[in-house]
C-alpha cells in the first residue's frame, strides 16, 4: 500500500476535481434568495408528476445509499495501509472522494424535500438506520478486497444514476435528469479512479491480488445499502423490495452486474496477467468463467411484478 500511494500520488489529481470550481446542490436547484423561488419549486413539483411509483423509491434507495458516507469514510479509513492522522496519498484520496460523494446525497434529498412526493421523516429514519446499523461488505480491513469493492460499486451506482437520468427524461423531468447525470459523471471518474488501484496492485503484487478478486466474485458483491429497511421492518428487508423496484424499471438489474464483472475482466486485462502461482491461476480461472456462469443463471430468474407499499412514498 505504501509502494502504490507514492504511485498514485502523482496521478490522483486526474480522479478530482478543484473544489472551487466542481459543481454543487445549489447549483441544481431553485435558488432561494430569488424571488421567482416559489414559482420554481412549483414547476420542480409539477414536473416530478409523471414519475412512477417504483422510480420515486428507486431513487429514495439511491439517495439514502449516498447519504450513508459517514459508514463508507469510516470503513475505508480503517484499511491496512491507511493512518488516520497522516497526510499520504491514500487518506488524501479518501477524504476527497467522501468530499465530492457528499454532495450526491445533500443534492438529491433537496429535490425529494421539494418534489412533494415523499414522506421526508420516513426516508430520514430509513437514512438513520443504514448509518446506524452500518455494513457488512465482506472485505474485512484489506485493501485489495476494498479496491475490488469500490471498483465495481461505482460502476454499478454509475448506471443506476444514468438510467434515473434517462427515466427521468422520458417523463418529462429534465432538472431531475440533469441531477441524475451529473451524480452518474461523478460515479464514472471514481471508478476509473479505484480500477487505477487495482491496476496498480496487479502489477506488483499479481497472485495475492487475483485472490482478492476471486473471493469477492465468490461472496458477490453486495450494495453498500443492503441493510436498508424502514420502521418497524427487520434489518435489510426493505432493500429486497428496493431492488426489485430497480429490477422492474431496469434501472440497475442481475444483467447489468454480470456485464459490470465482465468490463472489469477486460480492464484489468485478467487475461493476460503472468507470473501468478498456482492458486492465482486457479483464480483466474474462476473469475474468466464467472459470467458465462451467472447468465445461466440470470436465465431462470424472474423479478417480482408486485409493488411494494414503501412507507418513503407521500400519498
Amino acid at each position: 500500500m505504501r509502494f502504490v500511494g507514492e504511485k498514485i500520488d502523482a496521478s490522483i489529481d486526474e480522479f478530482l476535481k478543484p473544489i472551487e470550481t466542481n459543481w454543487q446542490p445549489a447549483d441544481l436547484l431553485p435558488d432561494t434568495t430569488k424571488e421567482s423561488f416559489l414559482d420554481e419549486v412549483k414547476l420542480l413539483r409539477e414536473s416530478t408528476r409523471e414519475l412512477s411509483y417504483d422510480y420515486v423509491a428507486v431513487l429514495v434507495g439511491d439517495t439514502i445509499t449516498e447519504e450513508a458516507l459517514p459508514t463508507y469514510e469510516s470503513w475505508l479509513m480503517d484499511m491496512e495501509g491507511v493512518e488516520q492522522g497522516s497526510t499520504t496519498a491514500w487518506t488524501r484520496w479518501i477524504r476527497s472522494w467522501t468530499a465530492e460523494e457528499n454532495r450526491h446525497g445533500d443534492l438529491l434529498n433537496k429535490f425529494l424535500y421539494l418534489s412533494g412526493r415523499v414522506n421526508m421523516r420516513a426516508m430520514e429514519v430509513s437514512t438513520q438506520y443504514l448509518i446506524a446499523d452500518g455494513f457488512d461488505i465482506g472485505t474485512g480491513r484489506d485493501p485489495y478486497r476494498n479496491f475490488v469493492y469500490t471498483s465495481f460499486q461505482e460502476l454499478a451506482t454509475n448506471v443506476s444514476h444514468r438510467r434515473t437520468a434517462t427515466l427521468a427524461k422520458q417523463a418529462g423531468c429534465n432538472q431531475l435528469s440533469k441531477i441524475c447525470g451529473v451524480i452518474a459523471s461523478d460515479e464514472m471518474r471514481h471508478a476509473k479512479a479505484y480500477k487505477d488501484f487495482v491496476r496498480q496492485i496487479f502489477e506488483v503484487d499479481p497472485s495475492e491480488m487475483m485472490l482478492a478478486f476471486e473471493d469477492m466474485m465468490r461472496k458477490k458483491i453486495v450494495m453498500p445499502a443492503h441493510f436498508l429497511r424502514e420502521s418497524g421492518v427487520k434489518i435489510g428487508q426493505t432493500f429486497s423490495h428496493f431492488s426489485d423496484a430497480a429490477q422492474r424499471l431496469g434501472v440497475y438489474t442481475t444483467y447489468d452486474y454480470i456485464e459490470i464483472a465482465e468490463a472489469l475482466l477486460v480492464d484489468w486485462k485478467v487475461d493476460a496477467i503472468t507470473d501468478l502461482n498456482d492458486a492465482g491461476q486457479r483464480a483466474r480461472d474462476y473469475v474468466m468463467a464467472l459470467p458465462a456462469r451467472l447468465r445461466r443463471i440470470a436465465e431462470r430468474t424472474k423479478v417480482p411484478a408486485l409493488e411494494y407499499p414503501f412507507s418513503w412514498i407521500a400519498g
